[in-house]
Formats: C-alpha cells, sequence, structure tokens
C-alpha cells in the first residue's frame, strides 16, 4: 500500500496531483506564474475546485503567457464572467491581468521570476520535519516575505497564506508528511 498525504486519499484527480506535482522542485517562470495565479484564485474556495478548472484557465489565459495576458482588455474579462469553466469573480479574473503586468515589469526591469521566487529559499528547497499534517503552518515568515515582495511589484491575491500554499506546491518547501512516499523522492 502506498502511503500519502491523507489529504490526497481517496480522489483520483488528488492523488495525481499529490504524486505527480505537488511539493516537487519547479523552476520554470512560467509555470510558477501560473501557479501564483491560481492559487489566488482558489482564494476562499478548496483547491479541488481549481484542479478541475485548470485546463479552462490555461485556455482562458494563453496557457498562462504573461506577454498575452498583459493585452487582455475588460472586454476580453466580460467573456471569461460567462464561462462556466472558471470562477466567474471580476476581481480574480482581473487579477491575473494585473499580475501579469507585474510579471512583466519585473522581467523588463531584468528581474527574473524563477530567480526571485527560489531567492526566499536560499535557491534551496527546504526540507520540513511533518510527523503530521497538523504540524504544518498555514503561513510562515518567509511566507509573510514573499507576499510582501510580490505585493510591492504590484502582483495581486498573494497573501501569506496563499504564498505559502504556493511554496508547499511548487516545491520550495516540502511539506509531505514524513511517511510520505513522495518525502523523498
Amino acid at each position: 500500500m502506498i502511503v500519502r498525504c491523507s489529504w490526497a486519499n481517496g480522489i483520483d484527480i488528488y492523488e495525481k496531483y499529490h504524486d505527480e506535482e505537488w511539493g516537487k522542485p519547479e523552476f520554470d517562470s512560467i509555470k510558477l506564474f501560473e501557479k501564483i495565479c491560481l492559487e489566488g484564485q482558489q482564494a476562499g474556495l478548496a483547491w479541488i475546485t481549481i484542479l478541475k478548472k485548470r485546463e479552462n484557465y490555461r485556455k482562458a489565459f494563453y496557457q498562462f503567457n504573461p506577454e498575452l495576458i498583459v493585452n487582455m482588455t475588460d472586454q476580453d474579462i466580460d467573456k471569461l464572467m460567462l464561462d462556466k469553466g472558471l470562477i466567474r469573480h471580476r476581481i480574480k479574473l482581473e487579477a491575473i491581468v494585473k499580475n501579469a503586468k507585474a510579471y512583466m515589469a519585473m522581467q523588463k526591469c531584468g528581474e527574473n521570476f524563477s530567480n526571485f521566487i527560489w531567492s526566499f529559499v536560499n535557491n534551496q528547497p527546504q526540507i520540513n520535519d511533518v510527523p503530521t499534517l497538523n504540524s504544518i503552518p498555514t503561513k510562515t515568515e518567509t511566507s509573510k516575505l514573499l507576499s510582501k515582495a510580490l505585493k510591492k511589484r504590484g502582483f495581486v491575491f498573494v497573501g501569506e497564506i496563499t504564498c505559502y500554499a504556493f511554496m508547499q506546491s511548487m516545491g520550495l518547501v516540502n511539506d509531505h508528511i514524513n511517511d510520505c512516499f513522495c518525502k523523498n523522492k
């Protein structure tokens, strides 16, 4: 029997996400950008809701290519508000456009998004001792610093709890429980 983090057990889409993505170090700037945007879409919702709609978001937002997203207009957002495959929350949808503009501004200043994100953990995944799910924090001093730095650059929907969830999912921190088969994978 495979031992995995209990939050992922019993639901196929969660098991696949847990086993293949969650907690694996990701250095690709576009994938990091996609994830920070999707984490913001999750605010107030269960992650499975976003996970089930992720392909729709990719299609609607040009595979999360910031260079294309920055050209989206209010009319584009109006159309997306009719798309049942997305969370139809105008401010959240507009947040993706704002985040793309912030991303592009960083790039224009010579700031690589991946290098920026990974600098918060000294470019090294932080492997945490996690005996149980209850021992995992919802935010840390590092997620607070990341949140402030992203907001300073113009990103939105990037609070410290959202940033910690992002850090966990992108492998900046490894919060798999100690007995999970993915812990040292």
